[in-house]
């Protein structure tokens, strides 16, 4: 079993920045390849970014040059930074453990998810 737990989250006007951190206990973190995914109200859940074990990431295309994720092994830790934000960024946004090996964008392949975050960004 894995915990997951999602901080960073809150409101920040269009053009800012926030950095998301997800907290992993309950097993050995830098074995799982990580997800980042985000739900607006009224939308599917939605890929954002993910990176493996070797710090190899993937992005959408929504949030390629805006957003960076990283992880800290150490401290059993990933992190979403994201600039640049826009109004459309808002959602709930969740981290997640991936089942497989690889950076999957597919909300099925991933088994652990945290509780999420919310990000409100104001025009």
């Amino acid at each position: 079993q894995v915990q997951l737990v999602e901080s960073g989250g809150g409101l920040v006007q269009a053009g800012g920045s926030l950095r998301l951190s997800c907290a992993a206990s309950g097993r050995t973190f830098s074995n799982d390849n990580m997800g980042w995914f985000r739900q607006a109200p009224g939308k599917e859940r939605e890929f954002v970014a993910a990176i493996t074990l070797s710090s190899d990431t993937r992005y959408a295309d929504s949030a390629k040059a805006r957003f960076t994720v990283s992880r800290d092994n150490a401290k059993n830790t990933v992190y979403l930074q994201m600039n640049s934000l826009k109004p459309e960024d808002t959602a709930v946004y969740y981290c997640a453990t991936s089942r497989f090996a690889g950076l999957s964008s597919l909300v099925r392949d991933y088994i652990y998810w945290g509780q999420g975050t919310q990000v409100t960004v104001s025009s």
